[in-house]
């Protein structure tokens, strides 16, 4: 899985943050025991001065594998004296050892050359927490998600009742949520105002979060906002350095209220460029919209448009305003 420059930059700092901090409660707990136990320290620079040696025996010549194998003895010994000198003094044997987060790793974030599982876990906690604090993610689920909003009566002009066809939208939403993988089709959900495609589309950025993938998740407005600034931002300004690349290359891009945004030649170019770069990775894209696809096209472009007609799956949103229905409960 990919992760935003943020996302990994917010996981380097908490690991360094854990790591000195579990090597300065080292110092303090090793300062406490030398100042209670005088016999301590001596046997402490007697086991450095062993690596020390060595390093020069190596250094020198000398057989590196007998000498390692009697240092090794040696080292052991000091440490069990140290232990014994511990315990004796009311002090638990490892009390000297760094207390890392994940003893595995160290807090370094890899196992040898392999990512740590603590790493892993922290990834995608944060990218879900930043997903959660810049969307409504964390409070659009599925589980949260009324029918009982949509008439169950059938429409005269469509003949469809809004109720069941969002059952049936919100079946498809959920099951593309939880079946989500890199081979999953784009998605253009459209209607009228506030007929829940910014819920169903948070819904399913939070369980793909969660499931270990990357989602970038804002509304079109937003995100041009970040384009425009890393396009037209001095070489020296790097807030938004790598911004479209992000948007390009994640492995979810949600893009909410599609048609909102003051269009201008490089917004109508920006996304153009977005959208036809995400259909040629094959990497997938939800959109929320009210435009129709006629709409798209006098707001955007008939190229832009005849790239969603031919690249993804659209899903029409039907009944009443739910917004000013909870407004009047």
């Amino acid at each position: 899985m990919s992760y935003t420059r943020e996302t990994l930059s917010k996981v380097e700092k908490i690991l360094n943050g854990r790591k000195n901090q579990a090597e300065i409660q080292q110092a303090e707990r090793t300062a406490l025991a030398q100042a209670k136990i005088p016999a301590l320290l001596p046997l402490q620079k007697k086991l450095a001065d062993t690596i020390t040696g060595v390093i020069r025996s190596i250094s020198a010549g000398t057989d590196p594998e007998k000498l390692i194998r009697e240092i090794s003895k040696q080292n052991l010994s000091i440490q069990e004296e140290i232990g014994d000198l511990l315990v004796s003094n009311g002090f638990e044997r490892d009390f000297l050892d760094v207390k890392y987060t994940c003893p595995k790793c160290g807090d370094t974030g890899y196992a040898g050359s392999e990512c740590c599982e603590c790493r892993q876990a922290l990834l995608k906690e944060v990218a879900l927490a930043s997903l959660r604090s810049g969307s409504p993610a964390g409070r659009c689920t599925f589980e949260n998600f009324r029918l009982d909003y949509y008439p169950d009566k059938v429409e005269e002009e469509t003949g469809i009742s809004p109720r069941g066809r969002m059952e049936q939208i919100y079946g498809f939403c959920k099951a593309y949520a939880d079946d989500f993988s890199l081979d999953s089709e784009s998605l253009y959900l459209w209607g009228s105002t506030g007929l829940g495609k910014t819920h169903l589309a948070s819904a399913i950025a939070g369980v793909v979060a969660q499931n270990g993938y990357q989602v970038i998740f804002d509304s079109s407005s937003n995100l041009l906002r970040k384009l425009e600034k890393e396009h037209f931002s001095s070489s020296r300004d790097t807030t938004y350095d790598g911004a479209q690349d992000e948007l390009i290359n994640c492995e979810l891009l949600i893009i909410d209220d599609f048609g909102t945004e003051f269009c201008t030649q490089f917004t109508v170019s920006a996304i153009y460029n977005v959208i036809n770069s995400r259909i040629n990775k094959n990497l997938p894209v939800i959109i929320s919209s009210n435009l129709d696809i006629e709409g798209i096209e006098k707001v955007y472009s008939e190229r832009i448009a005849s790239r969603i007609i031919g690249s993804y799956r659209s899903i029409r949103f039907f009944g009443n305003d739910i917004r000013q229905i909870k407004k009047n409960l």
